[in-house]
């Protein structure tokens, strides 16, 4: 109840506020519109305007500041041309015309002066009549004994006196201060989104790219260190136990003529040596998705992982949907590279591996009883996964403090 109310008085005193502010802005926007256009022939409506324009954005400046309670975000401030550093006076007086959002600030100078009036006029009309119908029975009787008093009631053929006015109106003023919160929450939100739309657009469609353009690279970075990873590892590991299993085949093809039962220790221990590449393969082959992801989905590939890591892992995974193969490799290739930290760097003793779905959002919990310390700076392990997941516009937050216990949680969109 508290927080209806707040919310009603918040939107109340943005509403009331703005129908002034609406006004002032619109007469000077239309003022200076008009004078910079007719006076444009003789170069005087270049400053005029450029002046009108500069109003409107600090107008639109308050206005973004007022919407942020009503409509409950946050919301960015579009990016304004600037003149170079050295320009002439003709070019900084000419720099407030360029662009579109300057034109934006002025034309909601325009549109929003109806739509304040009309929000301001609804709003009072709801508030007042409210209050005098709630209020009514206490000084009624004061309209009632007055003579040839014709009442609303009366008119409508209801009756006259004190009794049946304070009913009526008693009954409307309830009905309207029922009805008060969503009319004027209505009211507010049409004249922000208004607000939003022509105050904040371009900026919002801006940092979406920015967003995107921060995603895509940090996809491409983190695909080139997992490249460079494989490269290295294969060249440590496999390639160098391949050349030395041929060499070994190789003498054990000429052992194989004068000395069999050096031949055959020699193939033996070849075969030992392939054994060991094979699980050598294996082990790399975790950072490229296996078939039992794409055939069985995330519940399976995340009980391979668990079971193959060497810290007892509990695992909860309570969904058992299907997501675009984007979703389920980045959840299962986070989940790997976090296993692999805590299984080198940890010390844990037991680990625990949660997947849910709330709302549009896959949540994924690591957490393990290690001695602390990981974060996600560059260099670490663990920024290679906060760059995967900003590639699917996910988040990671790791809480680690020295001495324990990690907790490490994924937020992937996958709607």
């Amino acid at each position: 109840m508290r927080r209806l109310l707040s919310r009603l008085t918040g939107d109340t005193v943005y509403v009331l506020i703005g129908f002034p502010l609406a006004s002032i802005t619109f007469v000077l926007t239309v003022g200076g519109l008009s004078a910079g256009a007719g006076l444009l022939v003789v170069w005087l409506g270049v400053p005029i305007l450029a002046l009108t324009l500069l109003m409107a954005r600090g107008m639109g400046d308050v206005e973004r500041l007022r919407m942020r309670p009503v409509l409950g975000r946050e919301l960015p401030r579009p990016r304004y041309p600037r003149a170079p550093e050295g320009a002439g006076i003709l070019r900084r007086t000419v720099t407030p015309l360029a662009g579109g959002q300057p034109w934006l600030d002025a034309l909601h100078a325009l549109l929003a002066f109806p739509v304040a009036v009309a929000a301001f006029c609804v709003t009072v009309t709801w508030w007042a009549t409210t209050v005098f119908g709630l209020t009514y029975p206490l000084y009624g009787w004061l309209f009632s004994n007055m003579p040839d008093n014709h009442s609303l009631p009366d008119l409508l053929g209801l009756g006259r006196g004190y009794v049946v006015d304070s009913v009526f109106y008693l009954g409307m003023g309830a009905l309207f201060a029922l009805t008060l919160y969503p009319v004027v929450r209505s009211c507010a939100l049409i004249q922000a989104s208004l607000g939003r739309a022509l105050l904040t657009g371009i900026a919002e469609l801006q940092e979406r790219i920015d967003d995107l353009t921060e995603g895509r690279n940090a996809a491409a970075h983190a695909e080139a260190d997992a490249l460079r990873r494989l490269e290295r590892d294969i060249h440590d590991g496999p390639q160098q136990r391949l050349v030395h299993l041929a060499m070994e085949l190789s003498r054990a093809q000429r052992e194989l003529k004068r000395d069999a039962t050096a031949a055959h220790e020699t193939i033996g221990k070849a075969i030992g040596a392939t054994r060991e590449t094979l699980d050598e393969l294996r082990a790399l082959s975790r950072g490229i998705a296996p078939p039992i992801l794409a055939d069985r989905g995330l519940a399976p590939a995340l009980a391979a992982l668990a079971g193959r890591c060497t810290v007892p892992v509990e695992l909860d995974v309570q969904t058992t949907e299907r997501f675009p193969a984007l979703i389920e490799n980045t959840v299962y290739f986070v989940t790997a590279e976090a296993l692999t930290n805590v299984a080198k760097h940890s010390r844990a003793t037991s680990c625990m591996v949660g997947l849910t779905r709330i709302g549009d959002v896959l949540l994924l919990t690591i957490g393990d009883d290690g001695v602390g310390g990981a974060h996600v700076a560059k260099g670490h392990g663990l920024s290679g996964l906060a760059d995967r997941l900003r590639a699917v516009d996910g988040e990671l937050t790791v809480r680690s403090p020295a001495g324990g216990p990690t907790s490490i949680t994924a937020e992937v969109p996958c709607a």
